[in-house]
Order: C-alpha cells, then sequence, then structure tokens
C-alpha cells in the first residue's frame, strides 16, 4: 500500500490543527535559539569592525554569550526529558499473530476494504473499549520492533512511512458480540491508521506525549522542577489545538467507515452499552467479593457472557439478545480462548483492585463452578469471624455489652456467652446500649478491615519485590510498580456501616446454612447469593437494615423463623 492519502475534510482539519501545534514546537524552539543568535551578531559585528570594542559593548557580549549558554543548556535539558521520557503505555495483554491468526485475518481484510495501513499488533485490555496506541517509543522495547516490521515500510525512492499503531480491543466484546458485530465495531477504529499514518499529525501526536511524559517525570524528581515547568507551560500553548487534532482524526476515520458495515455497526453499538452494563456489575458485585478474599475469577469474561443472558432473561429492554448467541462468537476467532481469558481476568484484578501481577499461594484464581464454595462461604464465615471477634474484643473493654445482658444464656439454650451465635447480635444491637454498640462496631470493624488490607498490601508489595530480583527498579508512588493500591479501583471504601451490614448479613447466611439447610450461591448480577431449597432469597437486606439503622430486630427475627434458622446455634466460623 502506497502512501495513505486523506482527503477527508476532518483529515484536513486535523492536519491543520497538527501544523498548529508543531508551530508551538517550533516557536520554543526560536526561543531557546534566540539569545544565541544574538550573541553570534554581537561576535560577527566585533569581528568584522562594525560594532566598536569599547567596554560596553564587551560586556554587553559577554553577558549575552553567557546568558545564550545557560539558555542552551537548559533547552537540551529539557529536549533531552521529553525525547527520553516513556509515555504511557495502556496495560494489556498482547495477542500474539500465531495465536489469533483469524482475528489478525479479520483486521487486514477490514483495513484492506478500508483502504488503509492494518495496525501493527493486536492487545486486549479487560475494559469496554477499543482504541488505537503507539507504541514506537523506544523504551516500549519490543513493540516498537514489530510496530516497525510490520507497520513501516519504504516506498522506492521515498522516506520510511509512519508505523501504524496497536489496535487495542476491549475483551468482553471479543467474547458477548459476534464476529460481525466486532467487525463492524472496529471499523471506525481501524479506519483511524488513516490519518495515524500522516507525518504531521504522527509528529504533533510524539511531541505532545513527549511532553506529557516529562510533566510525569519531572514530578517525581524535583531536580527537574524547570523542565516540568516547561512542558506545562508547551501543554498549555498546545493543548486546544491537539484535542481539535484529535476530534478531526475521530471525523476521518468515522467518516471513511460509513462505507463498511454501516447497519450493523449501530446494532453493534447497542451491544457495546448492554456489555458495558453487565461488564461494570461483574466486576462490582462479583469479582469485587472475589478478589478481597485473594481469590481472583479466572474466567471473567465468559462471565460477563452470562451475566449479560440473566440480565436479557430479567429485563424486557434487553429481551431478545441472548438470541444472537447462536451466531458465531468472536471469541472463537482465537485459537485458546481460555488463556487469553485467563491473562485478562488477572490484569483486570491487577487494575481494578491492585492484586498481585502473578497468582500465588494468596492470590489464586478460582472457577466460576467453584465461586460459591470456594469465595461465598468463606467469605460469609470470615466476615462473621470478624463480627464476634470485635464483639469479643468490646466485652473485654466493658464497652456496653454488659448492659444488653446478651452473654446470658437463656434457658433450654446450647451456647456459651461469647459463642458466635445470631442471638447475641440482635441482643447487642437491640439492647438498651443497641445504639451505642452499634456505633462502636462500625468504628472497630472498619479499623480492623484497614489493618487487613495494610497487611495484604504490605505482603503483596514485598513478594513482587522478592519476584522482580534485589536490582529492579522500583518507583515510589507509582501504583503499578509497587502494587500498593489498584489504577482504576472499583469502588470507595465501604463506610462503617456498610462494612456493619455486611458482617450481620453474613453471620445470617452461616446460621441459615448451618441450622436451615441453605446453600452459598452465585447471582451473576448481584454477586453472593443466599439459596434456600434452590431458590434465592434477596429479602434479606431489609430486616438487616431495620436492625442497624433502626434497632428493630423484629422484621430479622420473622424472616429467620420463616426460613427456620436457629438462631441460639453456634455457626461455624471456619
Amino acid at each position: 500500500m502506497g502512501p495513505v492519502a486523506v482527503p477527508e475534510a476532518g483529515a484536513h482539519a486535523a492536519r491543520a490543527r497538527a501544523l498548529a501545534v508543531l508551530r508551538v514546537r517550533s516557536a520554543a524552539l526560536a526561543v531557546a535559539l534566540l539569545p544565541a543568535a544574538v550573541a553570534v551578531v554581537l561576535l560577527a559585528g566585533s569581528l568584522m569592525g562594525r560594532i566598536p570594542d569599547g567596554s560596553g559593548w564587551s560586556a554587553l557580549r559577554l553577558s549575552v554569550t553567557a546568558a545564550a549558554v545557560v539558555v542552551l543548556v537548559l533547552a537540551a535539558a529539557v529536549a533531552a526529558v521529553v525525547a527520553r521520557a516513556r509515555p504511557a503505555l495502556s496495560p494489556t495483554v498482547p495477542i500474539p499473530e500465531e495465536t489469533a491468526p483469524d482475528l489478525y485475518r479479520l483486521v487486514r481484510d477490514l483495513a484492506d476494504r478500508l483502504d488503509v495501513p492494518a495496525p501493527s499488533a493486536i492487545a486486549l485490555t479487560p475494559d469496554c473499549d477499543s482504541w488505537l496506541e503507539d507504541r514506537t517509543h523506544p523504551a516500549h522495547g519490543p513493540s516498537r520492533e514489530r510496530a516497525t516490521s510490520r507497520g513501516r515500510a519504504r516506498p522506492p525512492g521515498g522516506e520510511p512511512r509512519v508505523a501504524a499503531p496497536v489496535l487495542v480491543i476491549g475483551s468482553p466484546f471479543l467474547w458477548w458480540m459476534r464476529v460481525a458485530e466486532l467487525r463492524a465495531l472496529l471499523a471506525p477504529v481501524v479506519a483511524g491508521t488513516g490519518p495515524s499514518a500522516n507525518p504531521d499529525i504522527a509528529a504533533a501526536r510524539r511531541f505532545v506525549r513527549g511532553l506529557d511524559a516529562a510533566v510525569a517525570v519531572a514530578a517525581k524528581r524535583p531536580a527537574l522542577a524547570f523542565v516540568g515547568w516547561t512542558a506545562r507551560l508547551l501543554l498549555r500553548a498546545c493543548r486546544d489545538h491537539a484535542a481539535e487534532m484529535e476530534r478531526g482524526v475521530a471525523a476521518a476515520a468515522s467518516e471513511r467507515a460509513q462505507a463498511v458495515d454501516y447497519g450493523l455497526r449501530i446494532v453493534a453499538q447497542e451491544q457495546v452499552g448492554l456489555a458495558y452494563a453487565g461488564w461494570d456489575r461483574l466486576l462490582n458485585r462479583v469479582a469485587l467479593p472475589a478478589w478481597r478474599m485473594g481469590r481472583w475469577p479466572s474466567r471473567l469474561d465468559a462471565g460477563v457472557v452470562s451475566a449479560l443472558t440473566e440480565l436479557s432473561r430479567r429485563d424486557r429492554l434487553a429481551e431478545g439478545f441472548a438470541s444472537r448467541l447462536g451466531e458465531r462468537p468472536a471469541c472463537d476467532l482465537l485459537e485458546e480462548p481460555g488463556l487469553i481469558d485467563e491473562a485478562a481476568s488477572l490484569l483486570a484484578a491487577r487494575l481494578f483492585h491492585g492484586g498481585p501481577c502473578e497468582p500465588g499461594p494468596d492470590w489464586s484464581p478460582v472457577a466460576w463452578s467453584q465461586y460459591p464454595e470456594e469465595v461465598v462461604d468463606r467469605k460469609w464465615r470470615l466476615e462473621a469471624a470478624r463480627l464476634h471477634r470485635v464483639l469479643d474484643d468490646i466485652a473485654a473493654c466493658g464497652a456496653g455489652v454488659g448492659a444488653a445482658g446478651g452473654d446470658r444464656p437463656g434457658p433450654g439454650q446450647d451456647t456459651t456467652p461469647d459463642a458466635p451465635t445470631v442471638a447475641r447480635i440482635l441482643d447487642r444491637l437491640t439492647g438498651p446500649a443497641g445504639s451505642g454498640v452499634g456505633e462502636e462496631l462500625e468504628v472497630r470493624l472498619s479499623a480492623e478491615v484497614a489493618r487487613e488490607a495494610a497487611r495484604e498490601a504490605a505482603r503483596d508489595a514485598a513478594g513482587e519485590r522478592r519476584a522482580a530480583g534485589p536490582g529492579a527498579p522500583a518507583v515510589a508512588g507509582d501504583p503499578w510498580v509497587d502494587g500498593l493500591a489498584p489504577l482504576f479501583p472499583l469502588q470507595p471504601p465501604r463506610s462503617g456501616r456498610e462494612l456493619l451490614t455486611d458482617h450481620v448479613t453474613a453471620l445470617v447466611c452461616c446460621a441459615a446454612v448451618d441450622t436451615a439447610g441453605a446453600t452459598p450461591g452465585l447471582d451473576w448480577l448481584d454477586g453472593p447469593a443466599l439459596l434456600i431449597g434452590g431458590a434465592r432469597r434477596a429479602d434479606l437486606s431489609r430486616s438487616v437494615l431495620s436492625l442497624i439503622e433502626d434497632g428493630d430486630g423484629e422484621p430479622l427475627r420473622a424472616w429467620l423463623g420463616e426460613v427456620g434458622v436457629r438462631t441460639e446455634k453456634p455457626v461455624r466460623l471456619v
């Protein structure tokens, strides 16, 4: 394919804005060279006898020359940092061509139909989005070599073309969408390689990415404060032009893609919204509880299909979407979709929860068939144990527990004063001191959970340092490097009231499993579920909220009696 011509109005507008960005770069270079130019003029004038050799002119010449040297040194420092700083790179799962030949063939056929360069490589991201990403910076290592070998060619008698970017695809799309829908959805994205191949647009993007990376580097090194200030100044000068350039590129790509599967793309866009809703629900309600337990579901992308199928069953607005499942799914374009799904699932846990980058004894995968026993039941029992441990601490401190009188067993009860029973928590939260005990429980549970999270983070960081080796660099404050925090946390830390609600609910569920024949289950849209007689009971939360917020235990006692839970029986905590 020869040099890409982009006659669309959007591409012309993008190129004009790219030239404006490059003019900012040229202006900065001119400002840096101006003192040197003045010094050269003064020196040349003196040598040619046009400027007298008086002391005033000599002092001026020396001062201007010194200023020029200082400015050139500072400009060289800024230029070096901008050129060497590593631009931000999205964490993705690389997809080599040998692991997905059909997917590469689909993308290349799509590029041929659009008359644009094919992307240099394909990668997956655990999110509902797709984009093109330039990975030609030398700091990106092997990606640059692959991009150069596949995406760059030297036309006869011409300059080498700009390397094609990497196509990043949202992994949920591959499992939920059909092949034709994926092709229609990717058409505007792949069409973006056309404007990206324009040398002016590519140069403007490299300049902006370099400035952004320089700002990030300077923020971590106080000695580079001047570099950071200069980079921020240049970014402000070209920010509007860069934004308009990207809008022009998007408009050009959209205009070019209208010739390919336009009608099907409208249907595919509807699937994007549905996939996003299912993916968000799956991460927050299903995956997050497992991550907090030190387990990571290894088939998240397959799970989103189950979640969306369940949503289609419940929601009439989504009715009919599940009928598409008879068509060929896009994940069939992968040679080993299970391995790719596992890698994307581990990356999702890394991004959204901050877990270790590799499996280990305290960070192991869990299959969906094992989720109820390995995650749900274990979660309930650990939270119930933590609740009773905190109650014991309050009792030992004399923080109002004795006023409730709940530690004294009644007639016929087979429990001890400190036995982990539902009756114990009911007595504490409904007695005369119930409000105070509830507040104390919220505070202590919050502190306990925070301590456990800190210990877990320290253990993960130590494990990663051991895996990296003694000579591996560490960047303080970078959550992606040191593993102390997720890049994109799904939820803020739970409040004390939310923690208490979760722990009381867990205790009740444990009692229902131990004494009423209930079983732990998995709801694809709501996460851990209590199954009684094979059916989910979703009405427990209202009764627990009445107990915690109003101190009214009657709704919960009625629910327990209806289900057949024996509140005086100790629950199994391990």
